[in-house]
């Protein structure tokens, strides 16, 4: 009877082995998934701050808990559903809309470089005090927009654990869609409140807390700009790489080979530092191929009249 319980006993921690085992590979995917949708997630982190600038402090960190929660369940309760059962029927079709959210990332980074140079950027009107209804308008904007970025990052981590049997990449999106909303709103959050911090320390007595204070509120506009700049430049990066890769993958080579070669040719011929050089090369070269069709499309959408007064509509501010 005693050999029959450590039987059970070493079969029970044999479960227990491949669960933890299990787990840990559950987490290194979910890792490798969310690194491919870093681009997005930059964006993501860049976008959502402009939703609760000039609101009164006291409402900033409550619209970015709804906006999270809206955000997660986008996610989990239409995103992820629809990504899974895409999978399991009709993968053939998870490159063709990788590659329209590519293009639609590739105009948003064109889109606002043209806007930056052009002078057409509509000056938003920031309101310090909301009724309820104003608030929830502007949450349910930001959750809008949170949808679009939401399913290109959950897509493009779907793309990279397609291999994988279902349950277990059910699971690896889960800890994805979790993980990244967390991240990127607890990231806003920090943001946002940064200036306020910044404003108590400069009413510290102490002269050092002072300074840092007047450095935190200082160095607030700069820090948002280079996050939007980032942001921009994350867009034409992933948007351009998802379509070389797709178009690789739909059987049209060039392109992707000649990125492909001229990394290999950096990598090796720059020894030590071949790594980081080649990736430079093709992270810039699939920044170009986004600002090339992102630059056709807004050229599209400006040109055209649908597409002229679509933009139009989209760029007035919303009335508060």
């Amino acid at each position: 009877m005693s050999g029959g319980l450590f039987a059970l006993l070493d079969d029970v921690a044999v479960l227990a082995k491949a669960a933890a085992a299990s787990v840990d590979d559950v987490g290194a995917a979910a890792g490798r998934a969310s690194m491919k949708a870093a681009g997005v997630v930059v964006d993501d982190t860049a976008v959502t701050p402009q939703y609760v600038q000039g609101v009164a402090a006291q409402r900033e960190l409550p619209m970015i808990k709804k906006i999270a929660v809206g955000s997660l369940r986008n996610k989990l309760l239409l995103i992820l559903p629809a990504a899974l059962l895409l999978s399991q029927f009709l993968p053939w079709l998870l490159t063709p809309i990788l590659m329209l959210g590519g293009t639609f990332l590739c105009y948003e980074g064109a889109e606002k470089i043209w806007e930056r140079f052009s002078g057409h950027h509509e000056e938003e009107t920031l309101a310090t005090e909301l009724d309820a209804e104003a608030e929830k308008t502007m949450v349910s904007g930001a959750i809008r927009t949170d949808l679009i970025l939401s399913a290109e990052i959950m897509v493009i981590s779907l793309n990279e654990v397609s291999d994988e049997p279902f349950l277990t990449r059910a699971a690896i999106l889960v800890v994805v869609a979790i993980a990244i909303t967390f991240l990127v709103y607890g990231v806003v959050a920090l943001i946002v409140k940064m200036d306020d911090v910044g404003i108590a320390l400069t009413q510290r007595a102490s002269r050092f807390a002072q300074k840092v204070g007047h450095g935190l509120v200082r160095a607030m506009p700069g820090l948002l700009a280079t996050i939007s700049a980032v942001g921009t430049v994350a867009m034409l990066w992933v948007g351009g790489h998802i379509l070389l890769v797709g178009l690789e993958d739909l059987g049209w080579h060039a392109p992707y080979d000649a990125v492909h070669h001229l990394e290999v040719a950096v990598h090796d011929a720059a020894g030590a530092l071949g790594g980081l050089l080649g990736w430079l090369v093709n992270t810039a070269l699939s920044a170009v191929a986004g600002l090339l069709v992102g630059a056709v499309v807004v050229a599209v959408m400006h040109v055209l009249p649908f597409g002229h007064a679509t933009t139009k509509d989209s760029s007035e501010p919303a009335a508060h």
